[in-house]
């Protein structure tokens, strides 16, 4: 069972309850990158903390402050348990889901780029092995000063040799000033040692890393292992809790998320440069103006500012560590409705809905009582996955979770583009002027949402695994770049101008005309008014 830093609900009215228990599920135990995880009971062999991009200089803070294995004192002293620091490729998270239960990746050798702390609780101590070339990663124990005396993350100082006696003196005893390194006479790196606490039943230590040279930056995965619960059936829950902090030298956000801020900060000012467009537009076409349209305003407003909070959110957490309470609040709101609001319309643009019929059909309707529930879920998802920890027991679950509700929502809102062309097709018999034109716009649409979910789900996540791990940034752009792209061919296609033939709904027929002659030459409709229509056949009120 996983557990997060959260402020208690306490006591009060049912309102303020409801508030609280709001900020609980919005914000959890999210603290942006200074991470806190407390599991408890916990089962499980891996556990897969985080993922972060480094730079020169970039550190790595680990503090393992609980750690209780929850077996009698001479079993403990075969576990094997620990932590692995690997660099791993971009956009790619090495994954032991599917490993071997005999596998343990504590004893394997790798002629990769791979760090191994191995909690060695005879001796209360950490043997620390290195693997591949890691000339300038430097490991400490302990963690870094609060407050350095100068801006930035203090760069290492040259390692000096160190003994281990034989009473079993770690270096974590020794002065902090240098890391804890062994070396023999080749000068070739040997086993590090850190010291080990135990107390209460409970083992801790603490240690941090610096990146040194251009030559180890990447992006590096920090997993925790307790190789004794590999065999399923025979694994004993032990209780944890970790302290994780991750900087690089401009900020507290990983190398990937620093061009975020800026990247929306731009995109929302073009989706609110879009919106005030699309709304001079209207304005200007007041005659020919569906509700859909005001629908197709309403959601480039809250994309801009849902992408507005977020690059906030983002500023913060790069300078202080952590986002701001009220504005992720308000971010998670606004994705809510962004979320609702963006399927919704296409789902309407799709059906034909004020373009081509007033009413929904039963089908589509149904398509509708799928959409909402799955978007509110997905968003739900959404937020729990910000909120958690990646080390959480519940988080690839709800990650599942909000990657099969996601394709299923992209499935669901093509169907009734599909109806509508099969409608026009068969209508186009009987007026094949006006529908085979409507029936070109749409199956148009029909093409253009297929390209955007290809682009923001499938092409967006390979560009995340091809490109380095400081380039990531770019699936981001590509999302947000080809939502704009859909949202302003969407509003050039539907555009409300009284010359678009693809908008306007059947005129009177020549029966109609014929009655209307009738009636008026046989003196029926006398004393009666015509009420006046515009050009899309709507009344004017």
């Amino acid at each position: 069972m996983a557990v997060s830093e959260r402020r208690g609900l306490g006591r009060g009215s049912p309102a303020e309850w409801g508030q609280r228990l709001l900020l609980v599920l919005l914000l959890g135990g999210c603290s942006g990158r200074i991470h806190q995880l407390a599991l408890t009971g916990e089962k499980r062999a891996d556990i897969q903390l985080n993922s972060f991009g480094f730079y020169t200089n970039g550190s790595l803070e680990v503090e393992l402050s609980v750690l209780r294995l929850g077996l009698r004192e001479a079993e403990e002293k075969s576990l094997l348990v620990g932590f692995s620091l690997s660099r791993v490729r971009s956009g790619r998270v090495r994954s032991y889901s599917t490993r071997d239960f005999q596998d343990c990746p504590l004893q394997k050798n790798s002629s990769s780029f791979l760090v191994l702390f191995l909690i060695n609780t005879k001796d209360l101590q950490v043997q620390v092995r290195k693997y591949g070339e890691q000339k300038t990663l430097f490991i400490f124990p302990g963690l870094l000063p609060e407050a350095p005396s100068k801006p930035g993350l203090p760069k290492p100082q040259a390692t000096v040799p160190r003994k281990v006696d034989g009473g079993g003196t770690s270096a974590a005893s020794k002065p902090k000033s240098t890391p804890a390194v062994i070396q023999g006479p080749s000068g070739k790196d040997k086993d590090l040692v850190l010291g080990l606490s135990h107390l209460n039943n409970s083992y801790n230590f603490s240690f941090h890393v610096v990146i040194g040279s251009q030559a180890e930056e990447g992006q590096y995965s920090l997993n925790f292992h307790n190789c004794n619960n590999s065999v399923p059936g025979k694994e004993h829950p032990f209780d944890i809790t970790v302290m994780i902090r991750e900087k690089n030298p401009d900020g507290f956000l990983s190398a990937a998320e620093m061009p975020l801020f800026k990247l929306y900060m731009v995109m929302s000012a073009c989706f609110l440069a879009a919106g005030i467009f699309w709304v001079s537009i209207l304005c200007r076409n007041t005659y020919s103006v569906f509700k859909i349209h005001w629908l197709m305003a309403a959601l480039a407003f809250t994309k801009s500012i849902s992408l507005l909070f977020h690059s906030i959110n983002y500023y913060f957490i790069n300078s202080q560590g952590h986002p701001i309470e009220g504005l992720a609040v308000m971010y998670y709101i606004a994705h809510l409705l962004k979320g609702a609001l963006l399927f919704i319309t296409i789902a309407l643009i799709g059906s034909g809905w004020a373009f081509i019929k007033y009413v929904l059909s039963d089908k589509e309707k149904k398509v509708f009582g799928i959409v909402i529930p799955m978007q509110v879920l997905a968003n739900v998802a959404y937020i729990i996955i910000e909120s958690r920890e990646e080390g959480a027991s519940d988080y690839v679950l709800w990650k599942e979770i909000l990657f099969l509700v996601d394709l299923i929502c992209c499935g669901a809102i093509l169907f009734p583009v599909v109806w509508s062309i099969r409608h026009l097709q068969d209508a186009s018999g009987t007026d094949g002027k006006v529908n085979l034109a409507k029936l070109k716009l749409f199956r148009h649409y029909y093409v253009m949402v297929i390209c955007y979910v290809y682009f923001t789900r499938i092409i967006a996540i390979l560009l995340q695994v091809a490109v380095p791990f400081q380039w990531q940034w770019l699936y981001q752009l590509l999302v947000e770049g080809s939502t704009l792209a859909f949202f302003v061919l969407t509003g050039y296609k539907f555009q409300p101008t009284g010359n678009n033939p693809y908008l306007q709904l059947p005129q009177e027929d020549e029966e109609d005309v014929q009655m209307e002659q009738v009636m008026t030459d046989s003196g029926f409709r006398e004393g009666l008014s015509k009420v006046n229509k515009t050009a899309s056949g709507r009344e004017l009120l």
